[in-house]
Parts: structure tokens; sequence; C-alpha cells
């Protein structure tokens, strides 16, 4: 998994994986849009407005968090 975020247009993608074939990109809302494959598989997650979404402008942090042990991981994304 990938995350970028484009400072310039912000936007933030969550890549799941690698593109191996074509994929449909489907727009949830006017700040979210999904690739999807043909047999349902998520490519990837697009955000619009990123900042606001993922919490940027508020100073706080991306923390990951491994569900079979409850380790957490925290890291600033800007």
């Amino acid at each position: 998994m990938e995350l970028s975020y484009d400072v310039k247009y912000n936007i933030a993608y969550i890549k799941l994986r690698e593109k191996k074939e074509q994929v449909e990109t489907l727009k949830i809302s006017d700040e979210l849009c999904i690739d999807i494959a043909s047999d349902g598989k998520v490519y990837g997650i697009e955000l619009l407005n990123a900042t606001e979404q993922l919490g940027m402008l508020q100073g706080k942090p991306f923390t990951f968090i491994n569900e079979s042990n409850n380790k957490k991981t925290e890291m600033s994304i800007i």
C-alpha cells in the first residue's frame, strides 16, 4: 500500500495494488473516487480536498494500526 499526496492540487491517492489491468474510476462524491477492476478488486482511492479529509490542516498524525496485536505507529503526513 502506498499513500501519495500532490501539494499543488491537494489530492491524495491510496494505492492498494499495482494496476495490472484496465480499471474503472467510480466517482463516489465530489471528493472521492475509487479505481476498481472488472473483477471487483479495488486498486486505489483518490481523495480530493485531501488536507481536510486526512486532517492534515489540523496537524493530526497518520496512524497505522495492526489489528491483530493493536500495535500503533504514528507519523506526520506532511
